[in-house]
C-alpha cells in the first residue's frame, strides 16, 4: 500500500450524490463539502514541513487567544497582558497550565460570553470519567466537523475499502444491522453495511456474533479486541474475511498486536483521541507509531519541569484544540503520558508520538518511590495457568492484589511462579493477594485497566 490516502481503481470510494439522476461526478450535500474541503486542504497540510505546520498553528493559535482574552473569564486576568500579535512559542510556553481538577471545578469560567457566528450550535459534553474525575466542557458544529474529517482522513490513510463491511462493538450502541457504516464515512462516501453490538456483551457472544456477521473491518475498544483475538485463540476460530482491527478509547497492551495476527492473520490501526479535545493523533499509514493531528490541536509533551521532551523521553500530554471557541482549552494538561518519536519516513511533517503510556495511575509504585508503566502481557500468565483474564491493583506500598478469571483456583506452586514472574516484572517482589472470580467488569465508561495503583499521586 502506498500510505498516501489517494485511491486507484476498486479502492476508490465512491463518493455519495444527492442529485436526482446525477451518479458520477456525484454531487453531495453541503454538509459532505464542507468534509470534502477539508479533507483537501488536509491532504496537502500533512506534507508540509514541521516549522510550516508550526507557523499555521501559530497563526491560528492567535485568534484563539484574542478570543479567550475578550470573551472568557478565566482567561482574561492573565491573557490581559500578552502581546498575542507578537507571540511567539517562547511566549506561548510561559503561559500557564490547564489541570483536569480547574476544568473540572471552573466550567462557568471557561465559558466564552460571546460565541462566534458560523460555528454552530454550542453543546455540552461530559468526559466518561476514567480518571475519576468526569469533566463537562463545551463543543461545537466546527470542532464535530474536525473530528468527522479526521475520522475520514484515517479511514483513508488506512486505505479500508469503503464497500466492505463495518462491526463496531462499543458503548452507547445496541445490537443492530445498518445499511451503511454511519456518520461521517457515509455523509461523504456509498459504503457496505455496517452492524453494531454493544461491548457490555458476554465476549463469548461476541465473538460468535462476529463469526455470524463475518465482517470486513471491527472497530472496538483495545482491551475488548484482545479478549476476542485470545478467545478466538482458545476455540480456533477465525474470520476469514477481517481485513483490519481498529481501537480506540485505551492504550494497547504490548502484545496485542501479535495476539491479533495470531488469531487473525491482520493488524490493529490504532487511534488517540479524548471527547474534550477531539483527534488527538491517528496510527501512520506505514508504522505503528502515532502521527499528531496538527490541524487539530497543539500537543505538547513536557516533563515534570515543563520543558518540552525530546525523541526517545516520555512526558506529560499537554493539549491546546485550535478551534473550540466556546470553551477555550489552553495548555490543558490531559493527564495522559506519551513518547516523543522521531520524525517519520513517511514523508509528513506531523509529529510523532511513539507510545502512548496512559495515566499516571497506570504506574507501579515502587517502595524507593520509583514508578515505571509495568508490562503484563498475556504470555506471562499464560505460560503458567489458563487465566482468561486479569486486573493487578496496588493497594499498599508493598502489596498488590490480582483479580483473575479461570476454570479452577490456582494451585500453590502455580501462584509462587506468579508472584516470582510479577517480581520480576514489577522490580519488586510485592505481596500478592489472589482472587478468582466469575467475570471482571468493565467501568462504567466501558474501558480496562490491567493495572492501577491506588497509592495517592504525588506532585
Amino acid at each position: 500500500m502506498s500510505g498516501t490516502g489517494r485511491f486507484s481503481g476498486a479502492c476508490s470510494p465512491e463518493v455519495r450524490s444527492v442529485v436526482a439522476g446525477i451518479e458520477w461526478p456525484a454531487i453531495g450535500s453541503d454538509a459532505a463539502a464542507h468534509l470534502q474541503a477539508l479533507l483537501f486542504q488536509m491532504e496537502r497540510s500533512q506534507w508540509l514541513p514541521p516549522e510550516q505546520l508550526r507557523a499555521r498553528q501559530l497563526g491560528q493559535m492567535k485568534h484563539l487567544l484574542r478570543h479567550a482574552r475578550d470573551t472568557v473569564p478565566h482567561y482574561a486576568a492573565f491573557l490581559r497582558g500578552l502581546d498575542v500579535d507578537g507571540l511567539d512559542w517562547a511566549a506561548f510556553g510561559t503561559l500557564p497550565l490547564l489541570s483536569r481538577k480547574a476544568l473540572q471545578g471552573g466550567f462557568e469560567s471557561l465559558k466564552s460570553g460571546a460565541p462566534l457566528p458560523g460555528h454552530g450550535a454550542v453543546v455540552e459534553g461530559q468526559s466518561s470519567g476514567s480518571t475519576g474525575m468526569p469533566v463537562r466542557f463545551l463543543q461545537t458544529a466546527v470542532t464535530q466537523l474536525f473530528w468527522n474529517a479526521l475520522t475520514l482522513r484515517e479511514h483513508l490513510w488506512q486505505e479500508r475499502d469503503f464497500s466492505g463491511k463495518l462491526a463496531a462493538i462499543r458503548i452507547k450502541v445496541q445490537e443492530g444491522l445498518w445499511p451503511d457504516w454511519g456518520l461521517p464515512a457515509a455523509a461523504l462516501f456509498r459504503t457496505g453495511p455496517g452492524a453494531t453490538l454493544n461491548v457490555r456483551t458476554d465476549v463469548e457472544k461476541q465473538l460468535d456474533w462476529l463469526v455470524r456477521e463475518d465482517p470486513d473491518y471491527l472497530i472496538t475498544h483495545a482491551s475488548n479486541l484482545q479478549a476476542l483475538a485470545e478467545l478466538s485463540l482458545r476455540r480456533g476460530i477465525r474470520l476469514p474475511r477481517l481485513r483490519q482491527a481498529r481501537t480506540y478509547s485505551e492504550a494497547l497492551r504490548p502484545d496485542l498486536r501479535e495476539t491479533v495476527r495470531a488469531a487473525w492473520g491482520v493488524d490493529v490501526a490504532d487511534g488517540y483521541s479524548c471527547e474534550e479535545a477531539g483527534c488527538i493523533a491517528l496510527q501512520c499509514p506505514r508504522h505503528e507509531h502515532y502521527h499528531v493531528q496538527s490541524e487539530n490541536l497543539l500537543v505538547e509533551i513536557l516533563d515534570e519541569g515543563g520543558r518540552p521532551c525530546g525523541p526517545g523521553e516520555t512526558g506529560r500530554v499537554v493539549l491546546t484544540p485550535l478551534h473550540n471557541f466556546a470553551m477555550p482549552l489552553i495548555r490543558y494538561e490531559l493527564g495522559d503520558y506519551a513518547e516523543v518519536g522521531a520524525p517519520c519516513d513517511c514523508g509528513r511533517g506531523l509529529p510523532v508520538i511513539s507510545r502512548i503510556h496512559g495515566r499516571r495511575r497506570n504506574m507501579i509504585v515502587l517502595p524507593d518511590g520509583k514508578r515505571h508503566w509495568p508490562s503484563l502481557p498475556s504470555a506471562l500468565w499464560l505460560s503458567v495457568a489458563a487465566i482468561r483474564q486479569f486486573r493487578v491493583v496496588q493497594t499498599t506500598p508493598d502489596s498488590l492484589e490480582v483479580t483473575y478469571v479461570m476454570d479452577r483456583p490456582l494451585t500453590d506452586p502455580e501462584q509462587k511462579k506468579l508472584d516470582a514472574a510479577l517480581a520480576e516484572r514489577m522490580g519488586h517482589a510485592f505481596g500478592v493477594v489472589w482472587n478468582r472470580v466469575d467475570a471482571i467488569e468493565r467501568s462504567p465508561n466501558a474501558k480496562f485497566e490491567d493495572f492501577v495503583s491506588l497509592l495517592p499521586v504525588a506532585g
